[in-house]
């Protein structure tokens, strides 16, 4: 196991969150697309946002996919 894992564990565990419920690599995916696309601090940010509307129930979902399309098309006026 390594850090990253167990951190996800440790996490999970302290949080009442099944670890198989959480899709690692999506989150990193779409934290490097908005990182990349918008700006590094907009990363977490929109990591926290989609977590907060998945737990509300109103993210769509394809959500992750959405958001990093948006990232992709950004450009700053």
């Amino acid at each position: 196991m390594n850090v990253l894992e167990e951190w996800t564990a440790l996490v999970c565990r302290e949080l009442g969150i099944d670890p198989a419920t959480v899709d690692r690599d999506m989150v990193l995916d779409l934290t490097k697309d908005v990182a990349h696309g918008v700006a590094r601090p907009a990363a977490p940010l929109t990591a926290y946002l989609l977590g907060l509307a998945q737990g509300a129930g109103t993210a769509p979902p394809d959500a992750a996919a959405i958001i990093s399309a948006k990232a992709a098309e950004w450009t700053r006026e």
